[in-house]
């Protein structure tokens, strides 16, 4: 007796499984050469213990499709992901000179309080390949085991994350992971650098969903841009640069109050084409459920996941309404993401109201740096000529080799990674 077959489709359906081949403009490319291949994996639950990875060979011409449980489980994932996160903060961003090392004062974290390490090579280096190791070793748990398709699939994943091609990597996984912060073996590499994720190759963590449409705006011959931000924070590293960048490229909207940003997002068409954040993010205990992410402005109106969904989720999926920025949420922390089932973090709301892809910290970042980091990115992404995950890549390879500093891998993308900026809609 025929039965139905369950089919879920894990790639974009406008490419690789129907015939329609890509429309003239629909999909960004890199200003010279060939878009790199995609390699899309996806973990998800098959029970209440077990996750089950799924991938795909990054080979347009024969796609080979790769699936495996796995047998580490799930708690022991996230309880991983945040020993590295901590090693993150224990060898760099809090890190405390004891003694006459480096040339620094007693007691200063030297790795904090300046964006450019070219001074502190050696010591940076030496930093970088123990965070590698990290990297990798979390990988290697998250694939470890004795099962022959679990080996087999080990052998797939780390070929393709290891060979010399750069790759479109997306990870779309109820789990997540540092995924810049992993690394391959990096007794493979010519320097611990080449090992992480995020410097070999453009890398998000997306969701499976299907996007919709939009209110157009039009051609427009400049974008809209919004700062969003805490004034406090105002004299801090580049900041003020930051700010005169965003006013001299593009229309730009200034909100130091949650009372205007809330106002904003309540309204049906938000025409921003950037969103940055620059403000004091936390950790916020709302109830049994975990912690959840908080930002503020200037104000004492502390804004979350569920106070944007109250204010959006009416417009969700409406074609008359209008909310696709792409978002630079510089605040601590804004990039981690909550455990299915509890209340969303900031990050991932703002992606299920509609945003077009989210940059986020995934550690407590160091002021200066993060100022660094905005001003390299929004310079590059204000052309529109590259895209977030061509940025995000491209930054992370820029502040390793002119200022020996790791910390661009600790910005993460949810979500974007083909986000680039378009005055035509």
């Amino acid at each position: 007796m025929p039965q139905e077959m369950a089919v879920e489709v894990v790639r974009d359906p406008s490419h690789g499984f129907t015939g329609v081949p890509p429309q003239p403009g629909s999909t960004p490319h890199p200003p010279e050469g060939e878009r790199p291949a995609e390699l899309r994996v996806k973990l998800y639950r098959t029970s209440e213990k077990t996750l089950t990875i799924f991938a795909c060979a990054p080979d347009p011409a024969a796609p080979r499709w790769h699936e495996a449980p796995l047998e580490v489980s799930t708690d022991d994932l996230r309880e991983r992901a945040d020993r590295l996160r901590n090693r993150w903060h224990d060898l760099v961003v809090y890190y405390q000179c004891e003694g006459d090392e480096l040339g620094a004062r007693v007691g200063s974290r030297p790795f904090a309080e300046a964006a450019d390490l070219s001074e502190l090579a050696d010591r940076a280096e030496s930093v970088t390949a123990r965070l590698a190791e990290e990297g990798y070793d979390l990988l290697d748990v998250m694939l470890h085991g004795s099962g022959y398709d679990l080996g087999r699939f080990r052998e797939f994943l780390f070929t393709a994350l290891g060979g010399k091609e750069p790759l479109r990597v997306s990870f779309d996984s109820e789990v997540h992971l540092p995924w810049p912060m992993l690394a391959v073996d990096p007794s493979t590499c010519a320097t611990p650098w080449e090992a992480f994720l995020g410097h070999r190759h453009q890398v998000e963590q997306t969701n499976s969903g299907y996007p919709w449409d939009h209110a157009p705006l039009g051609d427009r011959d400049l974008a809209t841009t919004s700062l969003n931000k805490d004034d406090s924070l105002d004299l801090v590293g580049r900041a003020r640069e930051v700010h005169k960048l965003l006013e001299q490229r593009s229309r730009l909207i200034v909100r130091s109050h949650g009372s205007d940003l809330l106002h904003a997002l309540a309204a049906p068409v938000l025409n921003e084409d950037v969103m940055y954040f620059w403000c004091h993010g936390r950790m916020v205990h709302g109830g049994p459920s975990t912690p959840g992410l908080s930002i503020r402005l200037s104000d004492d109106e502390h804004i979350d996941g569920p106070v944007v969904s109250r204010k959006r989720r009416r417009f969700r999926r409406d074609s008359h309404a209008r909310f696709k920025p792409f978002v630079l949420l510089n605040a601590c922390g804004t990039a981690r993401a909550a455990a299915p089932g509890r209340l969303k973090h900031l990050g991932q709301e703002l992606i299920d109201m509609g945003a077009d892809g989210v940059l986020a910290p995934q550690i407590d970042m160091p002021q200066d740096f993060a100022t660094e980091y905005a001003y390299a990115f929004l310079d590059l992404y204000l052309t529109g000529r590259y895209t977030a995950g061509e940025i995000s890549r491209l930054l992370v390879r820029r502040f390793a080799s002119e200022f020996r500093n790791p910390l661009a891998l600790a910005y993460a993308l949810h979500c974007g990674i083909d986000s680039r900026l378009r005055l035509a809609s």
